[in-house]
């Protein structure tokens, strides 16, 4: 198999798959509500939605017919792949699921606050509980979404609803690691030599759902499309139906502790003040960056991260596919800094 044909067969899956998310885009609230009580963090729901929209679009090429209840077969897919991931971990997640319930939800909420307890629950008694108390399918329709006998359903409801109990509010309190707040120093101050002091050189630098690389001259486009190429970088990581009110000024950086992890915010200035539209993980090896993954079409875990952190923040939908293009085919020269 040569380059060649990869890049073919790439290109003759870029359009299906567009077409499969934006038909599919108006289940993924619930389906992140799902996966976000499922899940340890924030993160963790985001990464299983993703893996889920894929998971689905291949599962879907091989059907004969299309799944008569979309959301259903959707949270059939996510469950098949959350139960898997448990077991291949052996472990019983224990996730914080408070950030889910700070989300709007439909009022009930006596049915939503008793779906936050099943943070000791295992695997299954959790994937069940949440399907019958939060999203209220029926006990048939639980069996077939696990995979599982209408029996085997009864006695997880019945152990996971003995097992309750109210979870840990306490947060971890940290500081934030010194590379992380060098490199939104130096970001902000438009230093890139800085920034790329303090990445490896084969940094991987990914925007969930949109784009995936590695390599300095990635990161060095990246960072500096933002911080010298701003109204490009703004229309292409910014869909125009969602830039109101937005100036053309390099965003900000700032460091947070979210319960307990550090997380960097990215600011962009608004003729209203300054609203986060974009949350990065860092991963570090001997005080390099060595990973970077920004979300930026996530907007469920930006409102529940940034509500957390009680700071203001706009939404950037769900997709901009000519993001990735543009990071791809920006040149070097188009992102240094002019000389003065």
């Amino acid at each position: 198999m040569t380059e060649t044909s990869l890049t073919t067969v790439a290109e003759s899956i870029r359009a299906p798959f567009r077409k499969f998310t934006e038909e599919f885009e108006p289940l993924r609230p619930e389906l992140y509500r799902y996966c976000r009580y499922l899940t340890r963090t924030p993160w963790d729901a985001e990464d299983l939605v993703q893996e889920t929209l894929i998971r689905a679009f291949v599962v879907l090429g091989t059907r004969h017919d299309a799944p008569e209840h979309p959301k259903a077969w959707l949270f059939k897919v996510a469950s098949n792949r959350w139960l898997n991931i448990c077991e291949k971990r052996r472990e019983v997640p224990t996730a914080e699921l408070l950030g889910a319930t700070s989300m709007p939800v439909d009022p009930k909420a006596t049915r939503e606050a008793a779906a936050t307890l099943v943070g000791g629950l295992a695997p299954q008694e959790r994937a069940a509980l949440v399907l019958k108390e939060v999203f209220e399918f029926s006990l048939d329709e639980i069996a077939a979404l696990l995979s599982t006998s209408l029996g085997a359903v009864k006695s997880a409801l019945h152990r996971a609803r003995g097992k309750l109990t109210e979870q840990d509010r306490s947060h971890l309190a940290a500081a934030p690691p010194t590379t992380l707040s060098e490199f939104c120093s130096a970001f902000n101050a438009r230093d890139l030599d800085k920034v790329m002091s303090l990445l490896l050189e084969t940094v991987d630098i990914e925007l969930s759902g949109t784009f995936t690389d590695s390599g300095a001259a990635v990161a060095k486009r990246s960072f500096g499309g933002l911080m010298f190429a701003t109204k490009m970088a703004m229309e292409a990581g910014i869909p125009s139906d969602y830039r109101t009110g937005l100036q053309s000024v390099p965003p900000r950086f700032e460091v947070r502790m979210h319960r307990g992890v550090p997380v960097v915010l990215t600011f962009w200035t608004h003729d209203d003040g300054e609203h986060v539209r974009g949350v990065s993980l860092f991963t570090e090896v001997e005080n390099r960056i060595a990973g970077i993954k920004t979300y930026m079409h996530s907007p469920e875990l930006i409102a529940e991260v940034c509500r957390e952190l009680s700071v203001s923040f706009r939404s950037n939908g769900y997709r901009n596919w000519e993001a990735g293009e543009y990071w791809s085919r920006l040149r070097l020269s188009e992102v240094s800094p002019k000389p003065t």
